[in-house]
C-alpha cells in the first residue's frame, strides 16, 4: 500500500514512516524537505498520486491560537482537496486525548479545530487521539532552561511511547473498518513531574525539577485527570520505566 505521512519528520511521524517501511509499504513523506508544503499546498497534488491512505501527524506549537488554528485547518483542507482529487481512500489524523475537557488552552482549541476540519472533509477520516508521549517530559526539560532549574506543570498523564504510537497509526491506516475516533494510551499513569524527575536521573543530569501549578480551570482539569483515556482506549506499552531504559531516551 502507498501511504503518505504529513509531518513525517516529526516526533511521531518519523516512527510512522519507520513502521510503514518495515511492513513493506511504499511511503511518501510530505515535508518541505521533499518538495511538499502542506501549508500552501505546493507539491501536494503530485505527491499524493497513487496514495491510498494519508497519515497526518502535523504539529505546530506557538503562543497564538489563531496561528495554530489557521495552520491546522488550512493544511487539513489542502490534504482533503488534493487527496480527494488523487483518489485517496482514507486519512488518519493524530490528535490528543482529553482536549475537549481542558478549557482555555490555546493549543488544544486549535487541535479541536484540526479534528473538526478533518472530519468535515470529503475523504473518510479516523481521528486517533493519543495521550502525551513518553518523550513529553524530556521535551519540556529541553525547552525550559533556567540554569539548573526546570519548571514542569503538575498534571496526570498516561504516556505512550512515540515509537509504539507510530506502529499503531500504521495499523489503523491498514484497517479500513476502524471508525471515526479511537483513543490510544500507555499502560501506566504517572505524574508529569515524576516523569520529568526520572528522565533527569536517566540522563545523568543534575537539574532540579520544580512543579508548577497551571492556574484556573485549565490547570485544575490537567491535575484532576482530564487528559487520561476513557475505558475503551487501546492500551499499548511500554510503561514509563521500561521506556526510560530504552535507547529512545535522550
Amino acid at each position: 500500500m502507498r501511504i503518505a505521512v504529513a509531518g513525517g519528520t516529526g516526533v511521531a511521524g518519523r516512527y510512522v514512516v519507520e513502521a510503514a517501511e518495515a511492513d513493506g509499504h511504499d511511503v511518501v513523506v510530505l515535508s518541505r524537505g521533499t518538495g511538499v508544503d502542506v501549508r500552501t499546498g505546493v507539491g501536494l497534488a503530485g505527491a499524493l498520486q497513487g496514495v491510498e491512505v494519508v497519515v497526518d501527524t502535523l504539529n505546530l506549537v506557538t503562543g497564538k491560537r489563531s496561528a495554530m488554528t489557521d495552520f491546522f485547518v488550512g493544511a487539513t483542507g489542502n490534504l482533503h482537496s488534493a487527496g480527494s482529487d488523487a483518489g485517496v481512500a482514507r486519512m488518519v489524523v493524530l490528535s490528543i486525548v482529553g482536549i475537549d475537557r481542558i478549557p482555555g488552552f490555546a493549543y488544544y482549541r486549535a487541535k479541536l479545530a484540526h479534528e473538526e476540519a478533518a472530519l468535515a472533509g470529503p475523504v473518510p477520516v479516523t481521528v486517533v487521539r493519543a495521550t502525551q508521549f513518553q518523550e513529553f517530559a524530556g521535551q519540556i526539560l529541553d525547552r525550559i532552561r533556567l540554569g539548573p532549574l526546570a519548571t514542569v506543570p503538575s498534571m496526570r498523564i498516561r504516556p505512550v511511547a512515540a515509537r509504539t504510537l507510530g506502529r499503531t497509526l500504521v495499523e489503523v491506516a491498514s484497517d479500513p473498518v476502524v471508525g471515526p475516533m479511537r483513543e490510544v494510551a500507555g499502560p501506566e499513569e504517572i505524574g508529569l513531574v515524576a516523569m520529568a524527575r526520572r528522565t533527569v536521573q536517566v540522563r545523568g543530569s543534575h537539574r532540579v525539577v520544580l512543579p508548577v501549578r497551571i492556574p484556573g480551570a485549565t490547570g485544575a482539569a490537567m491535575r484532576n485527570g482530564a487528559l487520561l483515556p476513557g475505558d475503551g482506549a487501546l492500551i499499548v506499552g511500554p510503561g514509563p520505566e521500561e521506556w526510560l531504559a530504552s535507547p529512545d531516551v535522550r
